[in-house]
């Protein structure tokens, strides 16, 4: 490789941009790969783990990687586009190395891993080198002490991960979106993806949770107490947690519902009563929903909170009494743009987009594209037979019904060739 640098570490890789040979970027780093075989031998770094567009996880072996300088790799463009498919003897060093718990053999100091050094050997292949250990904090300090030392004045490194914490790796999961989240979560072997999320906080894993197939959603929310689990159930959108419930054991279910919060529970109940298949079964509870004599500057302010999805920031809507779903009489709904072009002063009810018709609860999948479509909306009302709102149907969980049942899967991804990478 040329004009690397003399050390690279490895949590400094992870987010970065892969580049071919033409400047244009294919990939972005995910993980190191590398075999461990003794704590004495300095690890061999066998390669990336690169996601491509399309969250497929491929690896790039280093002996295709020309260059890493401040803020990007680069590769000679060769890349096997199969899905990574990690080795019984291979280990990732942001999965499954951070967080081990290590001894210094010089000082008898403890403390876990936080980062790990790689740098060029001799013979040119890349090994781990150093690794950063940080002790366990005492009395009010909030962070105890770190220390850099040599891969083989370590013990412990070898050692299984059974047991070891997540603190770390949990603070990667955190700077990411929650959909790259997920899919480095999956990618974690089992034991230490459950460990993982009993170590996230109740929001942050609610908003994982919602990215990931239903199969990996029962699971890890099996391993929670159900007191802790109805409270991630709470933090998610009210569609979400209906869909997952309803993939829950009977009695199961019924115990978290009664460990919810009353107020979230009904909604979950009520979009559970409907078909998932049906704008009733897709729709979300919790829409912006103003009264008439609500001013332009009002709604701007709902809008803009920051919980607020984007799809469901796109337009409020204007009802009579009771103000939350199922609401008084519909009277419209007002699109974001016409907001911003209007006094701050101005009522929401003067505003009112009156050709916008409302879907039933009982439309179909097909009837709710159609809608969307004809109508340019990224959410669309749902009205009963009175005409009061029920909820809208986003454009996201139009899609996520449209799509394929395991469309976040990506051994289907149609990016490459199915099957584990052979290198």
């Amino acid at each position: 490789m040329s004009s690397s640098p003399n050390r690279v570490y490895a949590a400094r890789l992870v987010g970065l941009p892969v580049f071919d040979p033409q400047g244009d970027q294919v990939a972005k780093v995910r993980d190191l790969v590398v075999l461990i075989r003794s704590e004495a031998s300095q690890p061999r770094v066998l390669g990336l783990v690169a996601e491509v567009f399309g969250r497929r996880k491929i690896f790039v072996p280093m002996t295709r990687v020309t260059n890493i300088d401040a803020g990007q790799v680069h590769t000679t463009g060769l890349l096997n586009m199969r899905r990574f498919e990690q080795r019984a003897t291979e280990t990732l060093v942001i999965g499954q190395v951070l967080d081990r718990e290590v001894r210094l053999k010089e000082t008898g100091v403890t403390g876990t891993i936080y980062d790990v050094g790689m740098e060029q050997a001799r013979n040119r292949e890349w090994v781990l080198s150093r690794v950063a250990v940080q002790e366990p904090g005492r009395g009010f300090r909030r962070r105890g002490q770190t220390h850099v030392a040599e891969w083989d004045q370590v013990e412990g490194l070898a050692r299984a991960e059974e047991t070891q914490p997540a603190t770390q790796l949990v603070a990667q999961l955190n700077e990411m979106r929650p959909a790259d989240a997920a899919g480095m979560l999956r990618d974690l072997p089992r034991e230490r993806r459950l460990a993982v999320v009993t170590s996230m906080g109740d929001e942050r894993l609610a908003d994982v949770l919602e990215e990931l197939p239903d199969e990996y959603q029962v699971e890890l929310l099996g391993v929670l107490d159900p007191e802790r689990a109805a409270d991630i159930l709470e933090e998610m959108s009210a569609d979400d947690a209906a869909d997952l419930i309803a993939e829950l054991p009977a009695d199961t279910a019924t115990n978290l519902l009664a460990l919810m919060q009353p107020e979230d529970a009904e909604d979950v109940r009520r979009l559970m009563e409907y078909d998932e298949t049906t704008a009733g079964g897709m729709m979300t509870p919790e829409p912006v929903i103003l009264p008439p004599d609500a001013t332009v500057a009002e709604a701007l302010a709902h809008v803009r909170r920051q919980e607020i999805p984007t799809s469901l920031a796109a337009q409020v809507y204007v009802c009579r009494p009771p103000m939350e779903t199922p609401t008084g009489r519909l009277l419209g709904l007002v699109h974001i743009q016409r907001l911003l072009r209007e006094p701050p002063s101005e009522l929401v009810a003067g505003l009112l987009d009156k050709e916008t018709t409302y879907l039933r609860d009982d439309a179909t999948i097909q009837e709710v594209a159609a809608h969307v479509a004809y109508y340019n909306l990224t959410a669309a009302p749902v009205v009963d037979d009175e005409g009061r709102l029920l909820g809208v149907v986003t454009v996201d969980d139009l899609l996520d019904h449209m799509l394929p049942e395991n469309w976040r899967d990506e051994r289907r991804s149609t990016l490459g060739p199915k099957g584990p990478v052979r290198r």
